[in-house]
């Protein structure tokens, strides 16, 4: 077989996607590769198909079991021969798995990287030839990423115990320029091709909202989005119980996870979520790296991730057929507290000097004002996360709630000279500087202990904005900040006036805002060209054929996603093949899932003819 050969019968596919071919083709001529692709953008056909074509096994290295174990039950739906090695596994299922390796009944193996290290797994390794090493989530190795894990720095040492060096492939799609170059450096690539396809998704509707109620903004997105498949993001254990809990009293059939969770808890919750027997998942961010649910139709974050890198991989977890998904994040200034806590108290990695890991911090907090920028900015939210990684663009994409929303310009110049003076009056009292909270309850002459402690319900400013309702004080803060006259210390979050300042107190600078009128919900957001043209499917069919998915997946026990993806159905309710030579040409099919699920999915097509 060539490797478009294997394209088509393993995985049903007549063209590679953008990046897919360069890298499969540097593979096969065994020169290392990184590929940094979008979730979704088909990394895992980069090193699947070289090894369907290379002699000898291929090790993939995952950082979660649950990722492995979709991966491998989707392999095998596509009739090729894999495998996983990890703690899931009893002592008599790893012996069969480490028999079969050495029987060569394996193309594809997936490995967790604390196996890397132990005798018996480098012994198998040995005595097998390995074509490949390939290395998922590879951001994980570079501890300035949003997600490094100690257990990926043993894949150098593993790969060079090696008697022969196999080619190394890393993939990852969420790194900067900066995490880049120290994934390459920390793996010790060989003169490897770099693809960087880039990290838009086109599909993905993204919205950031700040409803004075989170509850009931998140009740309204769901009602809106009945029946679809979804995880909401919350950023503690706590949340997560509660917001699972008003869920399942108001009907919704959710479930969480966890870290907090016994494992058997966890692999439960996530069968429920990835069968669709409980089709809204609340999970904190120990949920999802790397699976590979296709029909998730959006992403709601209840609170503000830690960093950008994180919210794009979280939020990119929505639409990974291609199809329209929606990933909404809902605002609140309380968040930046919380996040800011939990990068001050999270768990020291002890594997790290105490120099490293005060960087690591630093860094952490700076990634967490780039996340604040996302959720304050006015302008396109796609363009800021193209922007933050390095990528160009359009000015607007109109698909994001930036784009899509109405604002009117407003004179705020005497709210930005109240705001600024009670600033001043602060820190001529105390000496020092207070946090924008602090700010804005004085303005609006909060009656609270600490205000009254502090005296500063004594200054002139103190509730000089009491009719100004907080959302608009937040915003020109917000805006003053943005604009120069405002710096917010990131150690201590102190505000604090700049140079600048005196221009609009003393010298007539006028203040303006952008202020949001209106804002198209993403129930209604402009329609999002599809990836590729194709004939307009017929929607009775399309549903029939997803009733007879969910027949079929519950019969074998498995996802109704491996068995064909909603925009495989979506192709197929179109297309309407009528016979094997027909039903080949819809994407996702492929020689091994037409012997497997093409009869029963023609008769039923041929019921609406």
């Amino acid at each position: 077989m060539d490797k478009l050969t294997v394209l088509r019968e393993c995985f049903g596919y007549t063209d590679f996607r953008d990046g897919q071919e360069r890298l499969i083709d540097a593979i096969l001529s065994g020169r290392d590769v990184f590929g940094v692709m979008p979730t979704g953008g088909g990394k895992s056909l980069c090193y699947q198909v070289p090894a369907m074509l290379l002699p000898g096994v291929t090790f993939v290295i995952s950082p979660l079991i649950s990722l492995m174990q979709d991966q491998v039950m989707a392999l095998r739906e596509a009739g090729i021969s894999a495998a996983y090695i990890n703690s899931a596994l009893s002592p008599e299922q790893m012996r069969a798995v480490y028999a079969n390796i050495r029987a060569d009944r394996y193309q594809i193996v997936y490995v967790a990287p604390e196996r890397l290290g132990t005798e018996r797994f480098l012994r198998l390794a040995r005595d097998v030839p390995v074509a490949l090493v390939a290395v998922d989530e590879a951001h994980c190795i570079s501890q300035w990423g949003q997600d490094f894990r100690p257990s990926y720095l043993k894949i150098v040492a593993f790969v060079q115990s090696l008697e022969r060096r196999p080619v190394v492939a890393a993939f990852t799609a969420t790194a900067t320029d900066a995490v880049r170059r120290d994934v390459a450096r920390i793996l010790e690539l060989r003169d490897p091709l770099c693809v960087v396809t880039g990290f838009d998704r086109p599909n993905l509707y993204y919205g950031v909202y700040q409803p004075a109620k989170k509850d009931r903004e998140l009740m309204r997105l769901l009602r809106e989005r009945k029946e679809k498949s979804g995880i909401i993001y919350c950023a503690t254990r706590k949340k997560v119980e509660r917001v699972c809990a008003q869920l399942c009293e108001q009907g919704i059939p959710a479930t969480r996870y966890h870290a907090g969770m016994s494992e058997e808890e966890r692999r439960r919750s996530q069968e429920d979520f990835v069968y669709d027997r409980k089709p809204v998942m609340v999970a904190t961010n120990a949920f999802g790296m790397g699976i590979d649910k296709s029909n998730v139709r959006f992403v709601i974050h209840y609170n503000m991730p830690q960093s950008l890198e994180a919210y794009y991989q979280e939020a990119g977890r929505a639409g990974r057929d291609g199809e329209a998904a929606d990933c909404i994040l809902l605002y609140a200034a309380g968040d930046v507290t919380t996040a800011r806590y939990l990068i001050e108290h999270g768990e020291e990695n002890q594997e790290l000097s105490a120099e490293e890991r005060r960087r690591v911090t630093e860094t952490a907090m700076r990634r967490l004002q780039d996340m604040v920028g996302y959720c304050k900015t006015n302008g396109c939210l796609r363009g800021y996360l193209l922007d933050y990684f390095g990528q160009s663009h359009a000015e607007a994409c109109g698909n994001c709630s930036g784009c899509l929303a109405k604002y009117e310009t407003a004179d705020v110049t005497t709210e930005a000279q109240m705001i600024l003076s009670c600033v001043r009056r602060i820190e001529n009292k105390l000496g020092y500087n207070v946090g924008a909270a602090l700010v804005i309850r004085t303005l609006r002459g909060s009656r609270d202990q600490r205000i009254r402690e502090l005296g500063l319900d004594s200054l002139p400013t103190f509730g000089i904005m009491k009719e100004v309702p907080r959302p608009r004080v937040q915003a020109c803060l917000d805006a003053l900040e943005q604009m120069g006259y405002l710096y917010t210390d990131p150690a201590y979050r102190a505000v604090r006036t700049t140079e600048r300042a005196g221009e609009v107190l003393f010298r007539g600078q006028t203040v303006s805002l952008a202020v949001r009128r209106e804002e198209a919900a993403p129930s209604g957001r402009k329609k999002t060209r599809r990836p590729t043209a194709r004939p307009q499917e017929d929607s009775a069919l399309f549903e029939a054929l997803r009733t007879l998915r969910r027949e079929i997946a519950d019969a074998e026990g498995i996802a109704a996603y491996m068995v064909f993806s909603d925009a495989t159905l979506r192709d197929m309710a179109a297309k309407k093949p009528g016979n094997a030579e027909e039903f080949l040409d819809v994407s996702g099919v492929g020689a091994f899932k037409l012997k497997k699920y093409g009869k029963a999915f023609l008769e039923k097509i041929a019921q609406f003819e």
